[in-house]
């Protein structure tokens, strides 16, 4: 068996190492210490070494080994190991290999060459600094004047490092033992607790963590000393090296993709696991404005946005790390939803991402827990209906005029002084976060990337069951089915969330408009032949703000030709036409949830009859004898109405 001899010590090096495990190799891997020795993965393919070796003892280990190849994987500052490590190679004729870390880039940072120049720097300046250079290094930085009082070390929490510290003068606060990775914010938080005014570090990489260390630092006006790294180094990627080995050994590389979220801006969002996921890849797939957000890792690009374009490249690709980056968060009305199923087989590992809402939301300082979310984008919502059902609702909304649209929206529909916070551009150098009322705000111009943050604080005055008041809607001579009977009707119908419903001889709309109200994202239909009676539930809809009622002037059947198949369908008045209006409702949805009432005998007769005939299932019949109190001098006297009959049924669904 071909045998490979691995100098881990970094990211790199142990990512190599699990890439490598099962495959048709033997792998030795030497790491430094024992903690090193922990973070490798064992197997019954490698051999794993710990303690730090001269270079006899690293060409006998060429020897015993019997190695073909040595990967050098130690870290970019650690130089020596690397000038033994090709030395030794060569000694012994083995091929030598070195994986590189790629640099990062940083503005506004102090660059020095070594770490005599970074001592040097701090002899010079004044103020407690945070050192994040590891132990190895530290006795030379006792070198600094006052060292014991102005140093404070951040090293990792194994004992040999601890006892080195303890040895030089580093205790009790000045001495910080943590496991990396650090995220921006506990980087921020270190430098604020111990009122650094300088941190000193090296490239270490996006898998090193510079690019956070670097933010924390200019959030709390900090100066970054940055320790240069050694001469100019040639070799490869972690990538590259795995691509070598699988052509060289026949290792079988099992594709592994990672869907992330990059937050609301690729660089100062992005989670710590998914930048190591983008700096390990080999391919970014995404929207041109997400890969441009991750233009840093500088990795080959294959733009697509549709699932069926994602999919494609991700079966046809000879490239095995993948990353398939959407924006925001990837469970937050993002593209995921419809990618996630389409390669479930491939058993891609999906990483959330901040989402609009969430740093909206943090920035605001309120929950997002019991609100509702919501998004216009590209699509038509019943905005006024969330609103006046939730103390606080979050819109993502796009395109020049989104905003303005659904601020008019709300001034049109009686919400004009609700409070509205406009959050634009989050996470970048522009965002900018407008409060106001919704009327305030609709005649300024906003940023096309936008996401609102509505108050209601009547919200919970909102009516939630059936039976609105009478008095609720305004009146002409056009008929109206009463509140009593509204309610049975609307029980009976069992509309859904996103029930399409027809209101077949709407008359005044009051039926329209709660079942509008109930299936707030759904769609109803008013049919109804008298144009007075239209202009009527027109009237109404404003008058009550209810968007998702689209009234139809005609005589059904005729007028239902052209309407969406129903899911629910209320008739109130047939015109004689009942059989046909059924046959319409069931051609287009053989399934469908009827609900019809009559006040006559005639008209109950031709209902039944044609029930029977159409075979519709689950009959049901309710006579509703409704009685209202009227004042006579000093008493009440109940007066009934006529009583109605409220008929359900539901098609069987044969042919749907």
């Amino acid at each position: 068996m071909n045998s490979i001899l691995l100098f881990a010590g970094t990211t790199e090096g142990r990512q190599l190492a699990e890439a490598l495990k099962d495959q048709p190799v033997h792998l030795t891997v030497s790491v430094a210490t024992e903690y090193g020795e922990t973070l490798i993965a064992p197997a019954d393919n490698i051999t794993v070494l710990h303690g730090r070796k001269n270079a006899a003892e690293i060409e006998a280990l060429i020897q015993d080994t019997q190695a073909q190849l040595l990967i050098d994987a130690t870290h970019p500052y650690a130089a020596e190991i690397t000038k033994t490590l090709k030395a030794a190679a060569e000694q012994t004729g083995t091929e030598y290999l070195r994986v590189l870390r790629a640099s990062e880039q940083a503005d506004g940072c102090v660059f020095v060459g070594d770490t005599d120049a970074a001592i040097a720097y701090l002899n010079g300046t004044q103020g407690n600094v945070l050192l994040t250079v590891g132990s190895k290094e530290l006795s030379r930085y006792t070198a600094v004047k006052d060292y014991e009082s102005r140093l404070f070390a951040r090293i990792l929490p194994v004992k040999e490092s601890t006892d080195a510290a303890f040895a030089l003068g580093f205790s009790g606060k000045h001495l910080i033992c943590m496991q990396g990775p650090f995220s921006e914010e506990l980087n921020e938080a270190t430098i604020r607790a111990i009122d650094a005014k300088i941190l000193v570090t090296k490239d270490t990489g996006a898998s090193g963590g510079f690019a956070e260390k670097i933010r924390a630092a200019k959030n709390c006006s900090a100066t970054p000393v940055v320790i240069r790294r050694p001469d100019e180094e040639t070799g490869v990627s972690a990538a590259e090296c795995l691509a070598l080995l699988s052509k060289r050994f026949g290792i079988r590389r099992k594709k592994q993709i990672t869907v992330i979220g990059i937050g609301t801006d690729g660089d100062r969002t992005l989670t710590r696991e998914a930048a190591c996921a983008c700096e390990q890849a080999e391919l970014l797939i995404g929207a041109k404005r997400v890969t441009d957000a991750l233009g840093r890792f500088h990795k080959p690009v294959e733009l697509a946005i549709a699932p069926k374009e994602i999919e494609a490249i991700l079966r046809s690709t000879d490239v095995n790390r993948i990353v398939v980056a959407m924006s925001g968060d990837t469970g937050f009305f993002s593209g995921a939803k419809k990618l996630l199923p389409r390669i479930a087989d491939l058993k891609p590992l999906v990483l959330p991402g901040i989402s609009s809402v969430s740093h909206l939301a943090a920035r605001l300082g309120v929950p997002y827990h019991d609100a509702a979310l919501v998004s216009a984008h590209g699509r038509a919502i019943n905005l006024p209906a969330k609103v006046r059902m939730h103390a606080r609702t979050f819109v993502l909304v796009g395109g020049e005029r989104g905003v303005r649209d659904q601020l008019l929206l709300l001034c049109e529909n009686g919400l004009g002084n609700v409070q509205v916070a406009v959050g634009t551009d989050l996470g970048s150098e522009t965002e900018a976060i407008e409060r106001g009322t919704a009327e305030e705000l609709a005649g300024k111009p906003f940023s096309p990337l936008a996401i609102l943050c509505i108050e209601n604080p009547d919200a919970d005055a909102a009516i939630v069951t059936y039976g609105r008041s009478d008095g609720d809607f305004l009146r002409t001579e056009v008929p109206m089915t009463k509140s009593e009977v509204r309610a049975v009707t609307l029980s009976k119908l069992k509309l859904t969330k996103t029930a399409v419903c027809w209101d077949v001889g709407a008359g005044t709309g009051s039926v329209s408009i709660e079942m509008a109200e109930a299936a707030e994202d759904g769609q109803v239909f008013a049919i109804e032949r008298n144009a007075d009676a239209c202009a009527l539930i027109e009237r109404n809809k404003r008058h009550l703000g209810v968007l998702n009622v689209t009234v139809v002037e005609g005589s059904a059947p005729e007028a239902l030709f052209d309407l969406p198949a129903p899911t629910h369908v209320f008739i109130g008045g047939s015109g004689g036409n009942l059989s046909e209006i059924l046959e319409t409702a069931l051609l287009k949805n053989p399934a469908v949830r009827i609900v019809l009432n009559t006040v006559t005998a005639e008209t109950f007769a031709e209902a039944t009859a044609a029930i029977k005939a159409l075979q519709l299932k689950n009959e049901e019949i309710v006579e509703l004898n409704v009685s209202r109190s009227r004042k006579v001098g000093a008493y009440h006297v109940m007066t009934a109405q006529n009583p109605v009959c409220i008929i359900s049924c539901e098609g069987d669904g044969a042919d749907a």
